[in-house]
C-alpha cells in the first residue's frame, strides 16, 4: 500500500485515533485481515466474524510488526477506531484508488473466474508490476484488500469480482473504477439469490455497464460464444471485444486439441498475428479461460506471441481450482474442491474422463448448494453424466436430495456408486479403496468441504 499515516486513515474512514498514539504514524506495508500475514509496519483489519474476533488478535499482530490495527472498538496499541471496518476498508480502498493510475481490469462470471483471473496476471506480469487478487478474495472485503496492495509502481491491477446478490459487481467496479470489464458466461450460480439464470445475466452485466466510454479508452471484453454475455454489447458505452471459437471473434482460438493428459493445445488468433499454444492446465474447459485472458492481454496492447508464450507456461496458482497431486503410488488427486456448479463440475467429469488414459477414474463429489429448485434436477444430470463418460467409481458425499438423485443417476448409468454421509466416511472409504494409478476428483460446494478429503489423500496411508 502506499504510505499513509494513522491520522490520514482516521480521517479518510471517518474515524478516530485513541488515546497517546502518534497520528504521524504511518503504515507502509500491507493492509491484512489476517494476523499470520502481518510484517513489519501492516496495517490489521480487525473484523468480527462468525468464528473469530478479529480484536482479540491485537497483540499479536503489535509484537510481528503492525503499526498500527483499524478497529471497532479501541485496543491496547495504535489503533483508528471506526463504526464499520467493511466499510473503512472500502473508503480506504477508494482513497488508494484514487491516488494511482495503473489499467484496471474486472472480471466476472458464473464459472472460471480465478484461473482467469490467474492467467490474465501471468501474461502481464511479465509486462510490468502487476497486482491481482489472491485466490478468491472477490467480494467487499477482498477486492479493496486488492486495491490497498497496489502503489505507485503497479502498472497492471486485475480484480476479480464475485456476486451473491443483485448490486455486489456494481458497488465492487465503483470502488475499483476498472477501465477494462471481462464478463466470462453466465451460468445456473448463485441462481438461488440472484432470482435464477437472467438474474445471474443481470448481476454480471454490472460488469459493463458503468465502464468507461470508448472515448476515454474503456474496453467490455464479451464471450461471443455465450449468448446472454454477447447480448450485453448493447448495455455499454465502452468499446466492444469479443472473445470464443467463431469465426467473428477478434480473439478466438483454431484447431484446439487435447493430449493424452487432457491439455489443450490451439492456435491463437488475435486482431493481428497468430501464434501457438501448448497449456499445462488440464481440461478443454481451459481454452475459453485462455481466450478470456488473452482478451485482456490484447486490449492493454500485449502481442499475440508474448500472450501465447505466458499462456503456455501457466500453472494453476489458487488452492482447491484443478490442482493436480501426484502421490508416490501413482495415484493422481485432481483438487478442486474449492467450489462447484453444475457447469463446474461437467468440465470436472470431463476432464477426469479424458485424463485418465486406462486408469481407474474416481469422482469424489459433494452438493452443488446455491442450485434452489434446479438442486435435484442439476445433481441427477451430473450422475448420468458419470456414466456417460465412463467414470468408474463415484463417491457421493452427503446426505440430502441431490447427493441422492446423483448418486442414483450415476448407478443407473453403470457407474459402481458409494453413497457416505460425510467426508470423513470418504476419507476412510477411499484410504482402504484406493489402488495405484487411481484418478480421483474431488469436487464440492466449498461449504461442504472435501478440502480435507483432498488433504487426507495427498500421501498414501503408512
Amino acid at each position: 500500500m502506499i504510505p499513509l499515516t494513522i491520522e490520514e486513515i482516521a480521517r479518510t474512514v471517518g474515524g478516530t485515533v485513541p488515546g497517546t498514539a502518534d497520528p504521524g504514524l504511518t503504515v507502509t506495508g500491507p493492509v491484512v485481515i489476517d494476523s499470520r500475514e502481518v510484517t513489519a509496519g501492516a496495517l490489521f483489519t480487525a473484523i468480527v466474524g462468525e468464528r473469530s474476533d478479529g480484536h482479540d488478535f491485537a497483540p499479536a499482530v503489535y509484537a510481528a510488526g503492525a503499526s498500527a490495527v483499524l478497529c471497532s472498538r479501541p485496543v491496547d496499541g495504535p489503533c483508528v477506531v471506526t463504526g464499520d471496518v467493511v466499510a473503512a476498508l472500502t473508503r480506504l480502498a477508494e482513497l488508494v484508488r484514487g491516488r494511482l493510475s495503473p489499467v484496471v481490469i474486472g472480471l466476472t462470471g458464473s464459472v472460471g473466474k480465478t484461473t482467469t483471473k490467474d492467467l490474465i496476471a501471468q501474461i502481464l506480469e511479465r509486462e510490468g508490476p502487476t497486482v491481482a487478487t489472491a485466490r478468491s478474495f472477490n467480494n467487499e472485503i477482498g477486492l479493496p484488500l486488492t486495491v490497498l496492495a497496489a502503489d505507485q509502481e503497479t502498472r497492471y491491477l486485475v480484480l476479480e469480482m464475485g456476486a451473491a446478490q443483485q448490486g455486489d459487481i456494481t458497488h465492487l467496479v465503483r470502488v475499483a473504477r476498472p477501465r477494462i470489464g471481462l464478463v466470462l458466461n453466465v451460468g445456473p450460480a448463485h441462481i438461488l439469490t440472484l432470482g435464477g439464470i437472467e438474474g445471474v445475466a443481470k448481476a454480471k452485466s454490472e460488469m459493463v455497464r458503468d465502464l468507461p466510454a470508448a472515448a476515454q479508452g474503456g474496453f467490455a471484453l464479451l464471450n461471443a460464444d455465450d449468448e446472454r454475455v454477447a447480448a450485453m454489447a448493447r448495455q455499454t458505452p465502452a468499446t466492444v471485444m469479443f472473445y470464443g471459437t467463431g469465426p467473428d471473434a477478434a480473439v478466438r482460438a483454431q484447431d484446439v486439441t487435447l493430449d493424452a493428459a487432457g491439455r489443450p493445445s490451439f492456435t491463437l488468433r488475435t486482431p493481428a498475428a497468430a501464434a501457438p499454444v501448448t497449456m499445462r492446465l488440464p481440461g478443454e474447459h481451459q481454452v475459453a479461460n485462455a481466450l478470456a485472458a488473452a482478451c485482456a492481454a490484447t486490449a492493454v496492447g500485449v502481442t499475440a506471441d508474448r500472450i501465447a508464450a505466458a499462456l503456455s507456461s501457466a500453472v494453476p496458482r489458487s488452492p482447491g481450482r484443478f490442482q493436480i497431486k501426484e502421490r508416490a503410488d501413482g495415484v493422481t488427486v485432481i483438487d478442486d474442491a474449492y467450489n462447484a456448479n453444475p457447469v463446474s463440475t461437467r468440465a470436472g467429469i470431463r476432464t477426469l474422463a479424458t485424463m485418465a488414459a486406462g486408469r481407474r477414474t474416481i469422482a469424489v463429489l459433494g452438493e452443488m448448494k446455491h442450485q434452489a429448485e434446479g438442486t435435484v434436477h442439476y445433481h441427477a444430470a451430473i450422475g448420468a453424466l458419470a456414466g456417460e463418460v465412463g467414470i468408474a467409481v463415484l463417491v457421493a458425499v452427503g446426505e440430502g436430495e441431490g447427493p441422492d438423485a446423483m448418486a442414483a443417476a450415476a448407478r443407473a448409468g453403470g457407474v459402481s456408486v458409494h453413497a457416505v454421509p460425510d467426508r470423513d466416511a470418504a476419507i476412510g472409504l477411499l484410504r482402504e479403496s484406493l489402488r495405484p494409478g487411481d484418478v480421483v476428483l474431488v469436487k464440492a460446494s466449498s461449504m461442504v468441504g472435501l478440502s480435507a478429503v483432498v488433504a487426507a489423500l495427498a500421501e498414501p496411508a503408512s
